[in-house]
């Protein structure tokens, strides 16, 4: 029996920082996936010190890449659980020449790039910890987004 499905979804857009609980979208985003037969693309959205830390040379890109890397591989793990098909990339959440560009607005352009159906944003509560970017982008993502979105 074919379900009839008043939303259709072939890929989701699951936003991440270097904040562990991120990684709880990663697996909303997954479920949904599996239910769907979709697939998820997961953007890592690189914190205001970092893309600084990286623009002005003072942090060395080769940890930032093994970072990041630790983080896509946790995000492939969960996706690998549910058995479906993940993709990645990094953005800068953060711009010193365009102030146009924060986490919610390279959020939804990567949403808008990517053609994603459905948004899974982490809505983490801010301990001042490094990283955390996503916790002040989810409030403009649920306003602004043409998708639907489940805020976790």
């Amino acid at each position: 029996m074919t379900e009839n499905r008043l939303l259709s979804v072939d890929l989701i857009l699951a936003p991440i920082d270097a904040n562990e609980e991120s990684l709880d979208a990663v697996e909303y985003a997954s479920v949904i996936a599996a239910k769907y037969d979709a697939s998820v693309h997961v953007v890592h959205v690189l914190d205001e010190d970092i893309v600084q830390a990286i623009e002005t040379g003072t942090v060395d890109k080769s940890a930032v890449a093994t970072d990041g890397q630790t983080i896509t591989e946790s995000a492939e793990t969960i996706a690998a659980k549910y058995d479906i098909a993940v993709s990645t990339s990094v953005v800068y959440g953060f711009s010193t020449q365009i102030k146009t560009t924060h986490p919610g607005r390279v959020v939804l352009d990567t949403a808008e790039d990517l053609n994603a159906d459905f948004l899974v944003v982490p809505r983490e509560p801010l301990s001042g910890d490094p990283g955390e970017v996503l916790s002040r982008a989810a409030e403009y993502v649920l306003l602004y987004a043409s998708q639907p979105v489940l805020s976790v």
